[in-house]
């Protein structure tokens, strides 16, 4: 393990979930000449590595978290905000995927979107605007 991949591991496991930017930032505070290429490098080793692993919250960067984060991602497509849930909950759906089409699903790389209970309680208060893509005028 080099210093520089032990910068960036731990700034993934003080940032929490940290996009690549964000990681390098953090490692340049205490390592100036440490760039993006080498950060994006050593993310995707630590990876294969099994020490990080990467979740797409939305649209944009992968952030990235340590492997001990066994949890899903609740995001709202209205504020932003990221809630975590116990990867359990989506065993009945995990099961049923794999018997009805073989397919193991890795709940722990899940990101679901939708409202958090603060917007969804504004939603009864005023209609949430559609968003492209929502199924409206699809085939």
């Amino acid at each position: 393990m080099t210093p520089q991949r032990q910068l960036v591991l731990d700034a993934v496991s003080e940032l929490g979930h940290a996009t690549p930017e964000a990681i390098c930032a953090k490692v340049q505070e205490i390592a100036p000449a440490v760039n993006i290429t080498t950060v994006y490098r050593t993310l995707d080793l630590l990876e294969q590595l099994g020490i990080v692993r990467h979740t797409h919250l939305g649209h944009g960067a992968p952030t990235y978290a340590t492997g001990e984060h066994e949890h899903v991602h609740l995001v709202c497509h209205r504020c932003g905000t990221v809630d975590e849930v116990d990867a359990e909950l989506l065993n009945d759906l995990a099961g049923t995927l794999a018997r009805k089409t073989g397919f193991t699903l890795d709940p722990t790389h899940v990101a679901l979107s939708g409202l958090c209970a603060r917007c969804e309680s504004e939603s009864d208060e005023e209609p949430v605007a559609q968003t492209a893509g929502s199924g409206e005028g699809t085939a």
